[in-house]
């Protein structure tokens, strides 16, 4: 079990696996009691095979409008471009002149290497601790159905909130969101949700604490281009490519190291606060015997919002220089938004999120986003977003191999949210709304 004595007693006995009934299908785990419908549905989603390079979203949208269905409320689907959907399902609240929340998830997940997998990926395996395996159980179904399950149980409950929430699903998240959220915020449909704050993913936590982050590394993926003389392999030809990208790497990764060492060496800093270079691909080269005339170098680049964007590309154009004549360079991709929401109490939302964090006991524990995710494009509009998934007790594991999540883990997630959508959707009538 993930979580301690106290946290098991802490969660509510409609919350906790039903002693009555068998158990679910290809799930230990609980003294063979019957599988928690919460969790069976989890387990559902997982199974839908939405990982590139050719995700299924045609059953993930299937999936979500029965969802939408058995919640009696509207689900639309806006057609960002071609074969790439975003579904958003719709509470309505009682004033509409007030700003909505936000409920913001993505349904593709990152692919497997099967072989490196105790479990089938997408069978969603529940092994006799309550473990459940599979691709996108912390990212990010599992905050999916914990959004929708949260909203079934306040809705069976008979409340209602002042303000809107939308449970918006998005695609191509794992691969940049050009063709999800980046164009869907600039469309008239996003306008239209009048949105207020938002909640995407954050990260699992091992500890007690539970990972908040109000802001996000820039993602910088570089290709190095350096030309050179070419020749037969058994001369000392001057002025090859390989020399000049020996003096790339070099550059590269010496500030890596320095930037290693700066973080395992401060008790202040996490990830998020450092940048993080590493080399992913190196092209060249036609024959075991003939000097290339060209060879190449990509590089993943994360830079924290407190680094000059401009300086730190005056660097990178400095290295290239050093290296050699002709190195020139590209980018695949290049963020420069550095825009934070405030964690103070002078915005609202932070001060009412954190207060119901508080009033369920929970750590926040503040960070920058070490990589990337749809947050960044909503705070490029202006609006106030964190990431967070409600895990804590719980290693680190998306992207990675045997990706898993402890059912009571995302149990106690469900409360959370049901505890987090009142407060947020409840918020007073700010200034900016009067």
């Amino acid at each position: 079990m993930l979580f301690t004595d106290t946290h098991i007693q802490g969660l509510s006995g409609d919350m906790l696996p039903d002693k009555n009934g068998p158990s679910a299908m290809g799930g230990g785990g609980q003294g063979g009691l019957a599988e928690h419908p919460s969790v069976s549905l989890f387990r559902e989603y997982l199974r839908l095979k939405t990982v590139h390079p050719e995700p299924d979203y045609g059953a993930a949208l299937r999936f979500l409008e029965r969802m939408a269905k058995e919640l009696e409320l509207p689900m639309k689907k806006v057609e960002v471009c071609p074969g790439r959907v975003v579904a958003i399902i719709t509470w309505t609240g009682t004033n509409m002149a007030l700003q909505s929340v936000l409920l913001n998830s993505h349904m593709d997940v990152v692919p497997v290497f099967q072989e490196s997998w105790k479990y089938d990926a997408f069978a969603a395996v529940k092994d006799a601790e309550g473990n459940i395996y599979g691709r996108g159980t912390q990212d990010m179904k599992s905050v999916a159905i914990q959004y929708i399950e949260a909203v079934r149980k306040l809705k069976a409950e008979g409340k209602r909130f002042a303000r809107t929430i939308h449970l918006m699903f998005v695609p191509d998240e794992e691969v940049g969101g050009h063709k999800g959220m980046e164009m869907f915020v600039k469309h008239p449909e996003f306008q239209a949700l009048n949105i207020g704050f938002a909640l995407d993913e954050g990260l699992a936590n091992p500890g007690e604490s539970f990972t908040v982050f109000y802001g996000e590394r820039c993602p910088w993926w570089i290709t190095v281009r350096c030309p050179g003389s070419p020749g037969h392999g058994s001369r000392f030809v001057e002025n090859t490519a390989a020399e000049k990208l020996r003096k790339i790497i070099n550059s590269f990764l010496d500030f890596r190291e320095q930037e290693k060492h700066r973080l395992n060496t401060s008790e202040c800093l996490t990830l998020g606060d450092v940048t993080t270079v590493n080399m992913t691909m190196v092209k060249g080269g036609v024959a075991y015997n003939v000097i290339p005339e060209k060879m190449d170098a990509t590089f993943d680049i994360r830079i924290p919002p407190t680094v000059n964007l401009q300086e730190f590309e005056a660097q990178i154009q400095r290295w290239c220089k050093e290296a050699g004549e002709g190195i020139t360079y590209e980018f695949a991709q290049k963020h420069t938004n550095q825009d934070l929401t405030s964690t103070e109490d002078s915005n609202p939302w932070w001060k009412i999120f954190s207060a119901t964090c508080k009033a369920m006991n929970m750590n926040l524990q503040k960070e920058i986003f070490p990589a990337a995710s749809d947050s960044r494009f909503i705070r490029a509009v202006g609006l106030p977003a964190i990431g967070f998934s409600p895990m804590n007790h719980t290693p680190i594991l998306l992207h990675d191999h045997n990706e898993f999540l402890n059912e009571q883990v995302f149990l106690r997630g469900i409360q959370v949210y049901q505890e987090l959508l009142p407060a947020l959707a409840s918020l007073p009538a700010q200034s900016s709304e009067v």
